[in-house]
């Protein structure tokens, strides 16, 4: 009892001390935990890592001269700043409202803004409030449109014949449909993975059925589902889990696996109900089918090389156009995916594709970092996004397990381990030069 009493007067001591650091926002003083919070939920909903969101968070509360003194906590949905003298804390919770990558791209700048001191840490609440009133639902037509380029891209990238492109291409389209209209049901959400998948299936099941094709590549089925494909979100996991953000890596990392096993029961059920059978030895990465093609004609005949290198292109637009980038920064996406697909494509015949996975994104990582220091509107982050889904092995992943290939199922796993070890080498040397923050 004595304990516990005195435990309590400490808590009504710490609830009654003022906040050590403070702003004056509006002509009202804010704590400065609530601004660094209201930052850090801006950054988890714009899709950064809790490592990259701590990491931004400490540099501009280091910026302000705070120092230490406040600590920094982030979990997947909440950030939590304290006091170290006093232990009292601030917590905010993010709004789980997915932003666009434009707002993606004003979120990090304002977190440059603040770490060169140009952007005063008062000002953070107006800011946040700006980029969150350019949040708005997916447009129909762009986000339809957007997925049946990301899918007819990903076929033609992976050297599928014409007629499973041209297939791709129309359920890609219908997949946006079905998550165009489930997206408005929060409880629906969880599903979506599943049944994008079975309808894939059932689709270029029931088209196989129809014409007698008999080669059927994973990414006839895979292709349109790229986008639901949580290849980046188990990336990111490993990222946090070697960072030591055990608790955030490994729920992510659950949550990837889950959706994965969703997919793969979505491809179970539409080959069982159209008798399809996919072809596991497919699942190649991207470095190691610049030489696959068949000996034969017509529909079955795969695209010539030179055509892929259009497709890394259209892959790119429809990506721009799922995730509302915009034009300026659909252009740098078409740039870094090209630049991404020529460095495998030449360094895997060398080093095997999953070395090369490794060393292109670390090469890829540096260029943006360097990019955003010469121009500072264009973040690293948002920049690499395109390059980072082009070499993540999801899809490769998903035919693993559905098909529960051991020999399939390892080289995604070594390939996830080599993109890990190439961004956290490339994060290594961008550190070493200053930034410069945008002027507006």
């Amino acid at each position: 009892m004595v304990g516990f009493g005195s435990a309590l007067a400490n808590l009504r001591g710490v609830l009654r001390q003022p906040e050590s650091h403070v702003e004056v926002v509006d002509g009202e003083t804010v704590p400065v935990g609530m601004l660094l919070g209201t930052l850090g939920t801006l950054l988890l909903d714009a899709g950064s890592s809790v490592t990259d969101v701590r990491s931004a968070l400490e540099k501009a509360r280091d910026s302000a001269g705070i120092g230490p003194e406040l600590a920094v906590g982030v979990l997947p949905a909440l950030v939590i700043v304290s006091e170290t003298a006093t232990g009292s804390a601030t917590i905010v919770n993010a709004e789980g409202v997915e932003l666009s990558s434009r707002q993606a791209a004003r979120a990090n700048r304002l977190v440059l803004g603040l770490e060169s001191g140009s952007i005063a840490l008062a000002e953070i609440p107006a800011r946040v409030r700006a980029i969150r009133a350019g949040t708005r639902p997916p447009a129909p037509l762009p986000w339809i449109a957007g997925n049946a380029l990301t899918a007819a891209g990903l076929a033609v990238v992976f050297r599928c014949p014409w007629w499973a492109i041209l297939v791709t291409l129309g359920v890609g389209a219908l997949v946006g449909v079905i998550g165009l209209l489930l997206r408005r049901f929060r409880e629906a959400v969880a599903i979506i993975p599943f049944l994008a998948a079975f309808m894939s299936t059932a689709v270029v099941g029931l088209v196989v059925a129809q014409t007698g094709f008999g080669h059927v590549p994973l990414f006839a089925v895979c292709a349109p589902v790229a986008v639901f494909v949580p290849g980046a979100l188990i990336t990111n996991a490993l990222l946090e889990l070697t960072a030591a953000d055990i608790v955030t890596g490994a729920s992510r990392l659950v949550q990837g696996v889950i959706m994965l096993g969703f997919m793969a029961a979505g491809i179970a059920a539409g080959s069982a109900l159209t008798g399809l059978h996919v072809d596991p030895s497919s699942a190649a990465l991207v470095g190691e089918v610049a030489g696959v093609g068949t000996d034969r004609g017509g529909w079955e005949a795969v695209p010539s090389y030179w055509v892929s290198w259009v497709a890394v292109v259209v892959l790119a637009l429809g990506l721009g156009l799922v995730f509302g980038s915009g034009w300026r920064l659909t252009l740098v996406s078409v740039a870094v995916m090209v630049t991404a697909y020529a460095v495998l494509s030449g360094t895997s015949p060398l080093w095997g594709s999953v070395v090369a996975t490794g060393v292109t994104a670390a090469l890829l990582f540096i260029a943006t970092r360097l990019l955003e220091r010469l121009v500072p509107v264009i973040p690293a982050t948002v920049s690499f996004f395109p390059a980072f889904l082009l070499l993540v092995p999801g899809t490769v992943g998903l035919v693993a397990v559905s098909t529960l290939d051991p020999v399939a199922l390892a080289t995604p796993l070594a390939t996830f381990a080599s993109l890990c070890i190439g961004t956290k080498i490339g994060g290594l040397l961008p550190g070493l030069f200053a930034r410069t923050a945008p002027a507006h």
